[in-house]
């Protein structure tokens, strides 16, 4: 019965097996055996509702507990986040020299040192034969793992606040990213505009995926901007729609603007002599030039996510 569990890579939360020898305090640091080798990791007592799921499930694999970390092996793993530190920019200097397209993200070294690994972002294939070379010799009796990462799983393991002032998504429950375009954001009445509308890794906010199904399930009999309708006090163009309380904005023909739900109106085929302002929505904003290059690379997937991490 798993009583333990420890946060790993993305907020992913790992059941640990425990001998019954041994006693751990909620909190307490441990050296556990993971896919990567020997690890520092942190204790969490878990809740009897997550051991009962887990106990349904064949995973995720439980981490092997070796033993409680003391003092001593606590002062060993501020010697190895220093060692990372050194590693991280002597790799970033020999892929300079090597002149490669390649941005280094994160090193990680085990505890037992067995293993170090580079995660690295590219827009493309990179060779790096010359590289693991110089690694090889630099970093002697540690196998090298140079990792090719997409951006926004570089974003998933470096965290950080979003937009919205939470944890990043990506970091914290979000375990698969969907395929995002930049309709999404237009069904939803949002301005077209890159900061607006893109997160810290350069593409789509992920959350604009999360409500968009209600968006458009609100959207049915929702007459378009510019249509012209028959409402309760005449004829009129639409010039707003609000989706989620299922109200329309009209302008009418003596010039007054007025408010109705979406049932009192009817579009009809008829060319209504009203002008109206488009509020800036749908619309690129004026506060940047954005052009179609700028939009397709926020929605592109290549190199977005490899599942390496």
């Amino acid at each position: 019965m798993f009583k333990y569990a420890v946060k790993y890579l993305k907020s992913t939360f790992v059941p640990l097996k425990v001998p019954e020898t041994l006693e751990i305090q909620d909190g307490q640091m441990v050296l556990a055996r993971t896919e990567k080798g020997e690890e520092a990791l942190k204790a969490y007592w878990v809740t009897p509702v997550i051991v009962s799921q887990w106990e349904n499930k064949t995973t995720p694999e439980p981490f092997e507990v070796i033993r409680v970390m003391s003092d001593k092996d606590l002062e060993e793993l501020e010697k190895i986040k220093e060692e990372e530190t050194t590693a991280f920019f002597k790799c970033k200097e020999l892929v300079e020299k090597h002149k490669l397209v390649m941005n280094l993200v994160q090193c990680r070294i085990t505890f037992d040192k067995h293993k170090i690994t580079f995660y690295y972002t590219a827009p493309e294939r990179v060779d790096f034969r010359e590289l693991l070379k110089d690694l090889t010799q630099t970093f002697k009796r540690m196998r090298i793992d140079l990792r090719h990462i997409g951006v926004r799983d570089e974003t998933s393991i470096m965290e950080g606040v979003g937009i919205c002032g939470n944890t990043f998504c990506c970091c914290s429950f979000l375990r698969k990213f969907e395929s995002i375009n930049v309709k999404l954001a237009k069904d939803q009445g949002m301005p077209i505009t890159p900061s607006k509308i893109s997160g810290t890794c350069g593409r789509l906010l992920c959350c604009l995926t999360y409500e968009y199904e209600n968006y458009i399930e609100a959207a049915k009999g929702m007459p378009p901007v510019g249509s012209s309708v028959m409402t309760p006090q005449g004829l009129g163009k639409v010039c707003m729609i609000q989706f989620l309380n299922g109200t329309v904005l009209v302008k009418l023909e003596d010039g007054k603007q007025k408010e109705f739900h979406k049932s009192e109106l009817e579009m009809v085929d008829a060319d209504v002599n009203v002008e109206i302002n488009v509020p800036v929505m749908n619309t690129y904003s004026d506060d940047e030039k954005v052009d179609m290059k700028q939009l397709k690379q926020l929605e592109d997937d290549r190199n977005s996510s490899t599942g390496n991490v």
